[in-house]
């Protein structure tokens, strides 16, 4: 028998002893794999998730002193396009809108909320150039808030540009409380 026949047959029980007695050498790619689907699915899921339902830390206060009569804002705090929800309580009512710079250029501001879908209390959110309503999914052109109302567009909030800063008069925020009552809704 040759030195090469002797070290195969030798391999061959060592893998056979290796099999039997369960210390074979076994692939992690299966393991590597299942992490790696189980990370792609955490993912998705936090994705869907921030779409679908009101993120409180995104959501600020607005920056108005006591007994003011207006809130303002940097302008440049909407350069990037995004949208950012603010609230203003009136000691009654919690009122929610957001204020986002359109791909027109222009800085909109509207309430979280329209005339069909505000008994949900669920409001937009943001997916590319479009404000989408979390109860119903319809998509609305950045372009289009404050501008087109009605319906389940956004409910405009007036709001003005100053000095680089925009500005919304609280009267104008708690015109829009009756959004925002839910009393009485099931």
């Amino acid at each position: 028998m040759s030195k090469k026949s002797k070290k195969s047959d030798q391999d061959k029980i060592a893998a056979k002893k290796a099999v039997i007695l369960g210390t074979e050498k076994r692939s992690r790619m299966p393991l590597v794999v299942g992490i790696l689907c189980a990370l792609l699915i955490a993912g998705a899921a936090v994705v869907y998730l921030n779409q679908s339902s009101v993120n409180p830390s995104a959501i600020a206060s607005a920056p108005a002193a006591a007994g003011s009569t207006s809130v303002s804002f940097p302008a440049s705090l909407f350069e990037d396009g995004k949208a950012r929800h603010f609230e203003h309580t009136d000691g009654q009512h919690t009122i929610r809108y957001f204020i986002l710079k359109s791909s027109d250029g222009i800085i909109r501001a509207a309430f979280d909320a329209c005339d069909v879908c505000w008994p949900a209390g669920k409001g937009y959110y943001q997916e590319g150039d479009h404000m989408v309503c979390r109860n119903c999914g319809r998509r609305f052109a950045s372009v289009l808030v404050n501008e087109v109302k009605g319906g389940c567009n956004p409910a405009p909030l007036n709001r003005s540009l100053d000095n680089g800063k925009l500005v919304i008069q609280v009267k104008d925020i708690l015109d829009g409380r009756q959004y925002f009552n839910f009393e009485g809704k099931v």
